[in-house]
């Protein structure tokens, strides 16, 4: 499950949040970096209404420049933000396709419309349609894509800042991000909580795996309310790590990385015009996005990417799969063939561990079934006994 969409308003954040992971690369402190991002904005907003660009540092606004940039030896903080189109070919559903998206399918589950069913609201008082989609949906039961790789071979090159994510399906973690190369925006399947304020006790992976996968309803074990996995639904806040990262991260880029995303949803469309007026965006997606709206765009929101106009300068747009866009990138590159042997090695070890874990537990199952007739022949030899 991919891209859950979240509420417009995100000022406030939830005080039981995690705090923010310790940044071994981050010299300054949260307020330093604030004060860095509100500088930038303002520099943002006075050359928007002035007309003043940025420093052009692409030699030419292809996927050729965007490439030839970043074998220069000047690009070593590159941020992807990645959505649902990373994990469509993995079999997972993007939100908005009109035929083939999530919210154009959902009509079995009868909701009064479609983002109801990640409405915290509705899901308090209807939790089965949720619980019904995470079944099929589920983490686990996917592997993930070579845009996925592509964003783990930039961290193994030593050039990946931070993956922003939308999704909530933890293909990043199982293609090798850990937690301080991802900020997951949307929250995560990863830990799930009690809804009740007053209880709050948290459950793992296992726990709401066992209860999704077995029908019931997940309740909590110490006060019998609902227990949701921490994922962000409309009406809640984005975790609080989403809006410290952001203020560090983002100041400090040097190539943005834009995938998979229609820049719909706030506040994570913003994050586009969160990085200085010289760093580079490159778009991979079916179609452009994040194109700059005449009024949010004097105001420094929305992210404002140019990609046709005489003015255009540093954003690029390639339009293709997530895929394909990675693979062709890795080719100009060089790395293409070290990609598709990493996707290959790695599909061929999560087929292996599926492989095993079946035959485990038809193993078990076989067991089990083996020692009911045991014991259901010794209860029939005690009753001929008897007779």
């Amino acid at each position: 499950m991919s891209d859950v969409p979240e509420a417009s308003n995100r000022e406030e954040v939830e005080d039981n949040t995690p705090e923010p992971e310790e940044q071994s690369d981050d010299s300054s402190d949260d307020g330093e970096a604030s004060g860095d991002t509100e500088m930038d904005f303002l520099r943002n907003l006075f050359s928007k209404t002035l007309g003043i660009s940025g420093e052009k540092v692409l030699d030419e606004l292809t996927l050729e420049g965007v490439a030839s940039y970043m074998q220069s030896g000047k690009c070593k903080n590159i941020i992807c933000m990645v959505g649902a189109g990373i994990s469509t070919s993995a079999g997972i559903p993007d939100f908005r396709s009109p035929d083939t998206g999530l919210y154009a399918n959902l009509q079995k589950y009868n909701l009064p419309y479609p983002e109801a069913i990640f409405q915290i609201d509705y899901f308090k008082k209807h939790p089965e349609p949720f619980f019904a989609l995470a079944r099929e949906l589920y983490p686990g039961q996917f592997k993930p894509t070579v845009c996925h790789y592509f964003i783990k071979l930039l961290k193994d090159k030593g050039l990946l800042k931070r993956c922003y994510s939308q999704n909530i399906d933890t293909l990043e973690r199982v293609a090798g991000l850990e937690g301080e190369d991802l900020i997951e925006a949307h929250g995560t399947f990863y830990t799930s909580h009690c809804v009740n304020y007053m209880c709050c006790k948290e459950y793992d992976l296992d726990w709401m795996k066992e209860k999704i996968f077995s029908d019931d309803i997940p309740k909590c074990d110490k006060c019998s309310n609902l227990v949701k996995p921490d994922i962000v639904f409309f009406g809640e806040n984005l975790p609080k790590r989403f809006f410290t990262s952001m203020a560090m991260d983002f100041p400090r880029c040097d190539l943005l990385i834009i995938m998979g995303t229609s820049l719909q949803v706030q506040p994570f469309a913003a994050l586009v015009g969160r990085v200085s007026n010289s760093c580079p965006r490159l778009l991979i997606n079916l179609e452009k996005a994040g194109g700059a709206d005449p009024l949010l765009g004097m105001i420094g929101i929305g992210g404002g990417m140019d990609f046709d106009s005489a003015k255009a300068y540093r954003d690029v747009a390639h339009i293709s799969t997530c895929d394909d866009g990675c693979l062709a990138l890795a080719d100009l590159l060089g790395w293409k063939a070290e990609l598709e042997e990493v996707v290959k090695q790695e599909h061929e070890k999560i087929n292996s561990k599926a492989k095993e874990e079946q035959t485990n537990q038809s193993s078990g199952a076989a067991g089990k079934a083996e020692s009911g007739k045991a014991e259901s022949g010794k209860s029939e030899s005690g009753k001929t006994k008897v007779e």
